[in-house]
């Protein structure tokens, strides 16, 4: 029966909860990226409140602990919640995650103390709490949409549930332009300045309206059933599965007990054993591999991208520093021509061209665009109205999102067993959060290294482009480790 169950989820013909499926899941990863992508904008307020006498610019060394705090919590939840996905189930820990970001959203807006210290401790405390919420989604929301989805179209469902983190990295920006406009103080006419007590209010905000896409879905995260995969091949329960998937898809009991049964799969080998390793080894290190050196490229880039494009921005004009609005337009822009046509891209490709084809071209392309613009950056650095930069810059986006960024996400909920699957895509995607970690401070230290004319900066910034290119290089390397392509098959079939 068991059998059966699953090439009915596998030849299922694509139907309304589907996509109720893909609007669940990818609200977690929209309120993760609302978070994650926030915090830069925000740093400038931050700035502007408790930093007054250092020109509203806050140091380096608190921008590099705000930006990491929360990819540190991100990598316990995705170990954590990856393993107890695999223990307890999908569905017991989904609201649980959820749960654990909206309170980190809504402790975040409410940092208090009597000190900038004291509000910036609390403030980081609450982001790492945030960050294990964020962590525990990514397995959960990859394993559930990839349990769901029929073999035919899983990667397009994937990585539109994936693409929903495009349209979060979009909605930080907007939310804190409004709120910004709302304050409008805190993006004044020069030569008047916003006042702290209004900046203080407005970054609170922003953070505490990240917790509405969340609270929007929890109930329907509550409502979901267990994966027909994880109740039949992990609980034993075959006919809980089968009612459960009776609710979801429009099949009779009938229906789904008649077709032509798979080969079960009677493996009984513990996690970490040798005979998993022998198995699934080589694709556990090429998840992980690929997984770190895409976010080393992807993080860097994303979380400072008012650095890079810092000769578009106000303050190299007027000597002025960079707004929260100009922080986070710049964000809009970028999203909107590069980031989201990347993910849309990707959704008719995947299954067509194969995750692994996608990946390691993704990979080269990004590599040939960060080499194009490294080697001649002083010339670029030094100039006014060379717009190129720009546009080849946000290249690196949609090269990374309709590839490796978005195949990084689905890879490792399709080639391990059910028992395994949360798990293993946990370590992957804690690999690439600390890959993240190291990219956001390697970049920050680097962008440091100035002087008066910006020479060193300049130089700074051409090492730092061409070893990006470099990691995207090796990422392709990377990708030869993977043992198998899994467009068109069945979970079961990739075991």
């Amino acid at each position: 029966m068991s059998e059966r169950l699953f090439q009915r989820l596998d030849t299922a013909k694509t139907q309304y909860y589907h996509f109720k499926a893909v609007t669940v899941t990818g609200m977690g990863l929209f309120t993760d990226a609302y978070h994650i992508f926030s915090i830069t904008p925000i740093l400038r307020l931050l700035g502007h409140v408790y930093y007054e006498s250092n020109d509203n610019q806050i140091p380096p060394s608190v921008e590099c602990s705000m930006l990491a705090i929360a990819l540190l919590g991100t990598v316990i939840g995705e170990l954590v919640f990856g393993r107890l996905g695999d223990i307890v189930g999908r569905r017991r820990l989904y609201g649980l995650a959820l749960m654990f970001m909206m309170a980190g959203s809504f402790g975040s807006g409410f940092s208090m103390g009597t000190s900038r210290g004291c509000v910036l401790a609390s403030l980081g405390f609450f982001r790492f709490f945030l960050g294990v919420g964020i962590g525990g989604d990514y397995p959960l929301s990859a394993t559930i949409m990839s349990e769901y989805a029929n073999k035919t179209m899983r990667g397009a469902f994937m990585a539109a549930v994936f693409s929903m983190q495009g349209f979060g990295i979009l909605a930080s920006s907007v939310v804190t332009m409004a709120v910004c406009k709302i304050f409008s103080r805190i993006y004044p006419s020069p030569p008047s300045d916003p006042t702290p007590k209004e900046a203080d209010m407005a970054w609170r905000l922003i953070l505490m309206l990240g917790v509405v896409p969340a609270a929007a879905t929890f109930y329907w995260r509550m409502k979901i059933p267990e994966t027909a995969r994880y109740t039949a091949l992990v609980e034993k329960n075959v006919p809980q599965a089968t009612s459960d998937m009776e609710r979801v898809l429009e099949m009779s009991h009938r229906q789904i007990a008649e077709g032509h049964p798979l080969q079960p799969s009677l493996s009984s080998y513990p996690l970490f054993s040798k005979q998993f390793f022998l198995r699934h080894g080589r694709n556990l290190l090429a998840c992980s591999a690929a997984w770190f050196l895409l976010d080393i490229v992807f993080y860097s880039s994303s979380l400072f991208q008012s650095k890079i494009y810092h000769k578009y921005l106000r303050d190299e004009h007027t000597g002025k520093a960079v707004t929260a609005f100009e922080v986070a337009s710049l964000q809009a822009i970028v999203a909107c021509y590069s980031t989201i046509p990347g993910y849309i891209a990707v959704l008719f490709l995947i299954d067509r061209v194969g995750r692994l084809s996608i990946q390691a071209i993704g990979f080269v392309l990004m590599a040939i665009v960060y080499f194009a613009i490294g080697v001649p950056y002083d010339r670029y650095w030094r100039s006014h109205t060379n717009k190129l930069f720009m546009f080849l810059y946000g290249l690196t986006f949609f090269f990374a999102n309709c590839g490796p960024n978005t195949t990084t996400f689905i890879l490792p909920a399709e080639l391990f067993p059910a028992r395994f699957r949360t798990t293993c895509h946990g370590i992957a995607g804690a690999a690439g959060k600390v890959g993240a970690i190291i990219g956001v401070v390697g970049f920050l230290m680097a962008s440091q290294d100035d002087d008066q004319n910006g020479h060193k900066k300049a130089l700074g910034g051409r090492f730092t482009l061409v070893t990006l290119s470099g990691i995207c290089v090796v990422g392709m390397a990377v990708t030869n480790l993977f043992t198998k392509e899994t467009k068109g098959t069945s979970l079961e079939e990739n075991e």
